[in-house]
């Protein structure tokens, strides 16, 4: 059986594990913060916007930059599927307005407790507060990894999905870039994206919620 090591408890992370493990891989998914999930607790103002009902040329038509590239994983496993996924573990979606797909609930807890649900339905290993500091390699192949904590798990394979740089609070810190970069990958400038901007001006509050 196929030793797999998922880095990172985000949605990417979670899913990873959850499709290794369907495909009868023995899973084990490390987490650097208390539980997983931390960041999709708070997307969509806590409500968890899972996707987007719209069609797959038409997402990839409005995604800034190389669209293009996320073409073949996006056909997949596209919208559709992530909707029937949730549908099947017990958590109903809605569309609304912009084609945005939220749970009926409103409820970002329920997405994350049905991927959490999952995973140990899959026995999918768990370590939390488990921070990696390196993928290790042996004789040019990915052998394992090594914890912050000198702990050292070994795999087949390392799927790394640590997220940017953009909420340090949610564990998203820009690690992975420097793991990746050990490995000999091209990381290139980082630029913010999607994230909170800082003003002097005091007036802004009034306006907070305001495209």
């Amino acid at each position: 059986m196929k030793q797999i090591l998922v880095i990172g408890a985000g949605p990417a992370g979670m899913m990873a594990a959850i499709r290794a493990a369907e495909n009868g891989a023995a899973v084990t998914l490390l987490e650097k913060m208390k539980r997983p999930g931390r960041k999709m607790m708070i997307t969509g103002k806590g409500r968890c916007n899972i996707t987007n009902a719209a069609d797959v040329p038409e997402i990839i038509r409005n995604i800034h930059g190389n669209g293009a590239f996320l073409n073949s994983s996006m056909r997949a496993f596209d919208n559709q599927d992530v909707m029937e996924f949730f549908r099947q573990q017990g958590v109903p979606v809605k569309v609304e307005r912009g084609n945005r797909v939220f749970p009926v609930s409103d409820k970002a807890q329920d997405v994350v407790d049905a991927m959490v649900h999952r995973l140990h339905e899959l026995d999918v290993r768990i370590e939390l507060e488990m921070p990696v500091a390196d993928i290790l390699l042996q004789e040019g192949r990915v052998a394992g990894v090594r914890t912050k904590s000198g702990a050292h798990y070994k795999a087949d394979a390392v799927i790394l999905a640590v997220g940017g740089a953009s909420y340090p609070g949610t564990g998203s810190t820009g690690d992975g870039y420097e793991m990746a970069k050990k490995l000999g990958h091209t990381v290139v400038p980082l630029r913010p994206s999607l994230v909170p901007l800082e003003t002097e001006e005091e007036w802004v509050k009034d306006v907070q919620g305001l495209s």
